[in-house]
């Protein structure tokens, strides 16, 4: 760890590297008390966070940061609250797209089951899902007619995929396709744990006019597993303010449509 004379004079790397065994040691690190531990300032650290965050070294928070585990896959619990903010803002920012009348597709994932719970009021959707909590948001809405992809219940993300789900998707069609990741690169590929996931996001895809990725920026060129969907048609990655402008450019240098959306960090609240 630094010393009080040496907190100056630490290079950003090594300044990086103790903030990363902060977070994992402590849980969280809040951009204040890292600020006055190295002796720089409050936005030099929120630099450090947006750099840690990119390369998915860190998930940022409501003031701070946590450390991600590598210790696998995470539960979609454990993911619930992380970058909330910025989940809630590419969520309502996806909403306010939908138009009434279309058939839209819902991928599984944190972002997309909360863009199923700020679905528009009356706008006669049709919603077919393979997650369980975006049904969970859509099932009692009388202005939305429901189709679930059937399937094998995958309990870590909560959502159905394999053979059956696959066949289900080749008998549909839809207007929009919403679909998260647990990272996305440049090059275009969508990053999951399992390869039947991948397989069943490339589907979606297929199946639908217009596409849009739903990630934080956090997943932005993160390499988290080693199973990866190519998008074969265009669609938009759309992300929060917290993607530094250099990853963002490099994404639209690639040919990619990028859509960043302001996050208000003023309210905490995940309920």
């Amino acid at each position: 760890m630094a010393t009080p004379g040496s907190r100056g004079t630490l290079r950003s790397r090594e300044r990086r590297e103790q903030i990363i065994s902060l977070a994992t040691d402590a849980g969280l690190a809040s951009v204040e008390e890292l600020a006055a531990r190295f002796g720089v300032t409050a936005s030099t650290i929120r630099r450090d966070l947006t750099q840690l965050s990119a390369s998915g070294r860190l998930a940022r928070t409501y003031g701070g940061a946590i450390a991600v585990p590598h210790r696998g896959e995470a539960s979609l619990d454990q993911r619930d609250s992380e970058a909330f903010e910025s989940k809630r803002a590419i969520a309502r920012w996806a909403a306010d797209r939908i138009e009434v009348g279309q058939s839209l597709l819902l991928d599984a994932g944190t972002t997309v089951a909360l863009l199923a719970r700020a679905l528009p009021a009356g706008a006669a959707l049709t919603v077919t899902t393979a997650s369980l909590p975006v049904l969970h948001h859509v099932q009692h809405r009388d202005d939305i007619t429901t189709l679930c992809l059937g399937g094998r219940l995958r309990a870590l993300s909560d959502a159905f995929v394999g053979p059956l789900a696959e066949a289900a998707l080749e008998r549909m069609s839809f207007d929009v396709a919403f679909l998260g990741a647990d990272g996305v690169t440049s090059d275009g590929g969508l990053c999951e744990a399992e390869l039947e996931q991948t397989r069943l996001k490339e589907l979606m895809a297929r199946r639908s006019r217009r596409v849009y990725v739903l990630v934080h920026a956090a997943k932005l060129n993160h390499r988290p597993f080693r199973a990866w969907a190519r998008l074969e048609t265009d669609w938009t990655l759309v992300t929060d303010d917290g993607a530094p402008s250099s990853v963002v450019e490099e994404f639209r240098a690639a040919g990619r449509d990028v859509v960043v959306v302001p996050t208000d960090r003023r309210s905490t609240d995940p309920s």
